[in-house]
């Protein structure tokens, strides 16, 4: 099977690159979207006499107490 051509790689790289670059502003979007919903539901405990940030605090003991996982590296998942 022959190689692609420099040129066919090139504009394969390119489209992906777009492509991707589409992506990550969609993400960033509902990232946008999500970060609004989850400050309207803070807002909302916090009338109600919830204290989040001691939830937090809490969250963030028990975090340090647990064993860290080791994550792998990208190259090794694709």
């Amino acid at each position: 099977m022959a190689e692609p051509s420099k040129d066919e790689q090139i504009g394969f790289h390119k489209g992906s690159l777009s492509t991707l670059a589409k992506e990550r502003e969609e993400l960033a979007r509902i990232l946008g979207i999500v970060e609004q919903l989850m400050q309207m539901h803070m807002g909302a405990l916090k009338e109600l006499g919830i204290d989040l940030e001691k939830d937090a605090q809490v969250q963030a003991a028990k975090q340090t107490e647990a064993k860290p996982e080791k994550k792998k590296p990208i190259e090794d998942i694709l």
